[in-house]
């Protein structure tokens, strides 16, 4: 949660580049950071795998308006509609991404290749049918704003009393570059975002970060911070799984506020 999904990427530089907001290459450049290649298989009317430009344009000719986000996990379809298929898919790889006006959407295979220190990142985005239905369990940014608000409590109060919070270099590597990351100022969302929506997805994973320190390895190394028995670990995944779950649908609320306030404004 720390990092942004590749999904949210490819939905916010999509939307902006359907909307005129940007270039197709300046879109496709921003949705690959950091990655050696993206590409897309499985589109109709394409023979083989083409890249990110060509796709894009793919999608905006066969009637794609839009582009939401899904972030599911198992037990939680966050943002998917089905069919069985691509929902599998979607669960397996915790991200997806499904396009307004064409029933169809896109999840990522991520390949890793080279020596340590020197991996090249290729990403193939697997296009298949959608079913046409409202996504499951997605929240209105208001809404996400406000369950977000308890949730950072929650998580700060469950880090203090877990024994985890501000203590080891681990969780102070893992502040630091969320603190790092926003000081810098990058750019969350692509043009044609509203500013609530930056504001939701940044406190998102903020959130995102507390609960990664809360759940790995704690202060001098000891994996679960405080916890020392196995009964303790599965307490604490229990306390933290509804704020990370709260994260994860404001993320989704963030990423697909452009779409909304686009069909908000439509006559």
């Amino acid at each position: 949660m720390l990092d942004e999904p590749r999904s949210g990427r490819l939905a916010a530089w999509g939307n902006a580049l359907l909307a005129g907001l940007v270039p197709p290459d300046d879109a496709a450049e921003r949705i690959a950071e950091g990655d050696a290649v993206h590409r897309v298989t499985g589109l109709p009317g394409e023979p083989g795998p083409v890249g990110l430009t060509l796709a894009l344009g793919r999608l905006r000719a066969l009637g794609a308006t839009g582009l939401r986000v899904a972030l599911p996990v198992p037990g939680h379809p966050l943002g998917l509609s089905g069919p069985p298929e691509f929902n599998a898919r979607a669960i397996e790889a915790e991200e997806a991404v499904t396009a307004c006006g064409v029933a169809l959407g896109l999840v990522p295979e991520v390949h890793e290749a080279g020596p340590e220190g020197d991996v090249h990142v290729e990403v193939v985005w697997h296009c298949l049918a959608v079913r046409d239905a409202p996504p499951a369990d997605v929240p209105s940014l208001g809404e996400a704003e406000r369950e977000l608000a308890q949730a950072l409590r929650e998580a700060t109060e469950l880090l203090a009393k877990l024994d985890v919070a501000g203590s080891g270099p681990v969780a102070d590597a893992a502040l630091a570059a969320y603190r790092a990351r926003a000081e810098a100022g990058r750019q969350l969302l692509a043009p044609g975002y509203p500013p609530r929506a930056v504001r939701v997805l940044e406190l998102a994973q903020k959130v995102g970060a507390l609960v990664r320190i809360a759940e790995g390895p704690g202060g001098g190394g000891r994996e679960h911070g405080a916890a020392v028995s196995s009964s303790q670990i599965a307490a604490r995944r229990d306390a933290l799984r509804p704020v990370e779950r709260t994260a994860r649908r404001a993320q989704v609320a963030a990423y697909n506020a452009a779409v909304e306030e686009r069909e908000r404004k439509a006559p």
